[in-house]
C-alpha cells in the first residue's frame, strides 16, 4: 500500500481544528491506519491548539502528515522560532498547560525542530505496520492476500505470480473473487445475500472484539 507524504497550509484558527481532523480521519482511512486515528485526531488538535494559544490566532501554518518507518508523524508548522512548546505539569483544575501532556501521553515520541523560517512541532505514534508500505498484519489479511496474489496467478494464462497486488489490482480481484464465489453459491442452491450478511457479522464481530 502507498502512503505517501502529505501537507496542507491552513490558518490557525479554532474553527479550522475541526475541518483538520475531519482530513486526518480521511486519510488515515485510505491508509488502514483505524487504530490510531482517534489518538491522531488528538494530536493534531493539541498541537494546532497550541499555535493559536501561544503563537496567536491567524497564523499562517501547515499540517504534514507522513509514515517514518512503521511510526505515523505528524507535524504542525509555523513561523514563530520563539514561542517554544513546553511539556506542562497541570493539575486536574487548570484550564490551560495540558496540550502537550496529553500529545506526550498519546505518541510514543515527540518534540520541535527550528529551521531559519520557521519550527516544527512534531509527535509520532506506533502504528503496527510491519514495513512503511505493509498492513498492519493479522492472520485474516495475511490469508486473503496470500490467496489473492494466488487467484490473480491462477486467471493468468501467463506469467509468474508477483509477490504483493497493487491496491487496485487487489480491490478488483476481490470483486473478482467474490464474484465468483456468488456464482458457486448459486450453482449449489445457497442464499448467496445470506453468506454474505453472515460474512459482514462474523467482520464487525472481529473488529469490536465481539462473539457471535
Amino acid at each position: 500500500m502507498s502512503r505517501k507524504p502529505w501537507d496542507l497550509a491552513f490558518t490557525a484558527e479554532p474553527g479550522e481544528v475541526a475541518a483538520l481532523r475531519r482530513i486526518v480521519r480521511l486519510h488515515l482511512g485510505l491508509w488502514g491506519l483505524h487504530e490510531v486515528t482517534d489518538g491522531a485526531q488528538l494530536c493534531v488538535s493539541e498541537l494546532v491548539s497550541n499555535v493559536i494559544t501561544h503563537v496567536g490566532s491567524g497564523t499562517p501554518a501547515t499540517l504534514a502528515v507522513s509514515i517514518s518507518g512503521t511510526y505515523l508523524r505528524i507535524e504542525v508548522h509555523d513561523p514563530d522560532t520563539r514561542a517554544l512548546p513546553t511539556l506542562v505539569a497541570a493539575d486536574s483544575d487548570s484550564e490551560g498547560g495540558r496540550g502537550m501532556a496529553l500529545v506526550d501521553a498519546l505518541a510514543d515520541r515527540w518534540g520541535v525542530q527550528l529551521r531559519h523560517d520557521r519550527k516544527v512541532t512534531w509527535c509520532e505514534l506506533a502504528t503496527g505496520l510491519t514495513s512503511p508500505t505493509g498492513h498492519i498484519e493479522g492472520s485474516g489479511v495475511t490469508r486473503a492476500e496470500a490467496f489473492l496474489v494466488l487467484y490473480a496467478a491462477a486467471k493468468r494464462s501467463h506469467g509468474s505470480s508477483p509477490d504483493r497486488l497493487s491496491t487496485v489490482a487487489a480491490e478488483e480481484t476481490v470483486i473478482d473473487v467474490i464474484t465468483d464465489f456468488l456464482h458457486w453459491l448459486r450453482a449449489h442452491g445457497c442464499d448467496g445475500d445470506e453468506v454474505l450478511d453472515r460474512a459482514q457479522m462474523h467482520f464487525e464481530a472481529e473488529l469490536t472484539g465481539g462473539e457471535l
